[in-house]
């Protein structure tokens, strides 16, 4: 079970990986989204450490062909498998929960296993191109940037997502304005990734959607919504359209990164923030349920006729004689 679990990793981060090579914009291995990064990640918090070998492959595989020689692609495949491992560790000592259902866990997410695990493969990876000569002069920085906020974006778009797949289930029970309402969100999310490539700058109308996703949907309808709007917004810089055209390559990298960076983080903390706020209602609910179970049989029975006294002296039983009127 673990050999098929490492080679499903490797597999996956290696397809994964192929596909983000279509929207590089810099050397090689440098892309604004990197979906490897949060396949690695989701990988170790379900399967455990046992898997880092598929990670260490399929990194391993993919850098072989675009490493300029052979002590950078070593370097580059370390600083890819230890990145991942990084974040691992940092989410288990901060008490992580694979379920999302709390605030701390997006935060958690966010700060220790994007923001600061992904530090190592950006740094160990922007170094080795430098050494090789392999980026222009001047280049370390932006490569840097670059590699950093997409190795995050990974982590921040692919893991949760994949999170919440596993523990997917076919609704049921779903009433038809449910199954209206969620249509409708998909159609309008795709009207809006195409929007963004248009002439004017329309990115800001991802937000809303975003909102409404993580309010009726949570994690399952806000994260497809967040990796949705960001592809779109991808897929207009690399095509100059949009809001990105007729800026330079560092402007441009800028505002995408800063914009997939917003909208990660306003679906993932709302979508964690309405998640933990309906339990509580419900554990609230749940009690007072009990507590008013709790009461009613604590109550004595009401319900039959009441009980009239018998002074003594009154009625037949006791031989008395009733006083005629």
């Amino acid at each position: 079970m673990t050999a098929l679990r490492i080679v499903a990793v490797a597999v996956l981060y290696y397809v994964s990986g192929r596909l983000g090579l279509l929207q590089q914009f810099m050397r090689g291995q440098v892309t604004p989204l990197w979906p490897p990064t949060g396949i690695a990640l989701a990988g170790l918090l379900l399967f455990g450490l046992r898997v880092w070998p598929g990670i260490a492959l399929g990194a391993l595989l993919i850098d072989v062909p675009l490493g300029p020689t052979t002590p950078a692609v070593l370097a580059i495949t370390a600083g890819n498998t230890l990145a991942p491992l990084c974040s691992y560790a940092l989410l288990r000592r901060s008490g992580f929960r694979i379920q999302m259902n709390r605030l701390q866990d997006a935060l958690a997410l966010v700060f220790l296993g994007a923001l600061t695990g992904m530090l190592i493969s950006a740094t160990v990876g922007s170094s080795s191109l430098s050494l090789a000569h392999a980026l222009p002069t001047g280049g370390f920085w932006l490569t840097w940037w670059v590699w950093w906020t997409g190795d995050a974006m990974g982590v921040l778009l692919v893991t949760p997502l994949l999170l919440v797949l596993r523990s997917a289930r076919w609704p049921k029970d779903i009433p038809r304005s449910g199954w209206a309402e969620g249509s409708l969100l998909v159609a309008a999310t795709i009207g809006v990734g195409l929007l963004e490539t248009f002439p004017a700058p329309l990115l800001f109308l991802g937000f809303p959607l975003l909102t409404w996703a993580a309010f009726r949907f949570q994690c399952a309808g806000a994260m497809p919504c967040a990796l949705a709007v960001s592809t779109f917004a991808i897929l207009a810089v690399t095509r100059r359209a949009g809001p990105f055209a007729g800026h330079t390559l560092l402007t441009d990298m800028i505002s995408l990164q800063a914009f997939n960076g917003a909208a990660a983080l306003t679906a993932l903390l709302l979508a964690a923030a309405i998640t933990e706020r309906n339990q509580t209602q419900s554990k609230i609910e749940e009690a007072c349920r009990r507590l008013s179970e709790m009461v009613a049989r604590a109550a004595p029975d009401t319900d039959g006729p009441p009980v009239l006294p018998n002074p003594q002296g009154d009625g037949g039983e006791n031989g008395g004689q009733t006083r005629a009127s």
